[in-house]
């Protein structure tokens, strides 16, 4: 009675969630700022946040020095992710970008198979070819036509599913490292806020090789990046990982598809983005492939959004 007593107000949790994750790539665009800059700001406020609320709260822990270098591979997976994931948006647009980024679902899946003899089922198979059924229907049948820089856009978003596939790897072997042989584990929030703060290190020096300028350029960016790390990527943390324990694993599933479907729905809205029938139709089979393959067969919840 408990469990049904609680499940709406965590149903309500993992809509929330997903539904901030999904404006990330609209606040990317918003920021006014080059794609590394937004994405160096964006991790090093929001593991200012984190840390800041793990030390009021008196829940830092030490960390064995295995753990430190699970934690700093996490951090270098994820910079690997925003660097390609926020150029993407600026170049295809937030909800394309964000749908590609999904595509993490079948990266981890090969690698599940290549790393860990994990089997893919009927199940997996079909979502992969939804997939990118939807794919050839959004972007396929005119593929020769696109400008040469949008298809690079295209390449850099599916970039980002594989770097996030391991950074949800490392980022999960991060968290076991931290829980291993300890009376008093750290929280999750400090191996992410500490993860957050190696990912800015790693995005700054990218950003000093391009010869990007850090600075802020107006209050409206300062604002944005503020919400991006505060709400975008903190916020929705909290909500969706509380909301995982108390869902079924299909439900989660299906509940998280809200980012790219919130992405999508603002790029068209606040951008115009020029969107056919057929890419809404394309874009449904992407989703529901998505979803599929998410299930694979397993019992574990899937990848926390970070």
């Amino acid at each position: 009675m408990t469990h049904s007593r609680s499940e709406p107000k965590a149903l309500a949790w993992m809509l929330a969630g997903a539904a901030i994750i999904g404006t990330n790539g609209i606040m990317v665009e918003l920021a006014g700022t080059p794609p590394t800059v937004s994405a160096f700001w964006r991790m090093a406020f929001a593991g200012v946040m984190l840390l800041g609320w793990v030390l009021a709260s008196g829940g830092w822990r030490a960390l064995a020095p295995r753990t430190w270098g699970w934690i700093i591979a996490t951090g270098a997976f994820f910079a690997a992710d925003l660097w390609l994931w926020h150029r993407s948006i600026l170049l295809v647009g937030p909800g394309l970008a964000t749908l590609l980024g999904n595509a993490q679902v079948f990266f981890m899946a090969l690698a599940g198979v290549l790393l860990f003899r994990e089997r893919v089922g009927p199940r997996f198979l079909a979502g992969l070819l939804l997939a990118f059924a939807g794919l050839w229907l959004m972007l396929g049948s005119n593929w020769a036509q696109l400008p040469p820089q949008y298809r690079w856009g295209v390449w850099l978003g599916l970039g980002t599913g594989v770097c996030y596939a391991a950074y949800n790897l490392a980022l999960r072997r991060s968290q076991h490292e931290a829980h291993v042989d300890r009376t008093a584990p750290a929280p999750v929030a400090q191996v992410l806020g500490i993860a957050a703060l190696v990912t800015a290190v790693f995005l700054g020096g990218a950003g000093l090789a391009e010869g990007s300028s850090f600075a802020i350029p107006s209050l409206k960016s300062l604002v944005v990046l503020l919400a991006l790390a505060g709400f975008g990527h903190c916020l929705s943390w909290v909500l969706i990982s509380r909301a995982m324990a108390q869902l079924r694993v299909a439900l989660v599933g299906l509940l998280l598809l809200l980012q790219p479907v919130v992405a999508f729905v603002l790029d068209v809205w606040l951008f115009g983005r020029p969107t056919e029938p057929r890419e809404w139709i394309g874009l449904a089979l992407s989703l529901a492939g998505i979803f599929l393959a998410s299930l694979k067969g397993r019992s574990r919840l899937p990848e926390q959004p970070v």
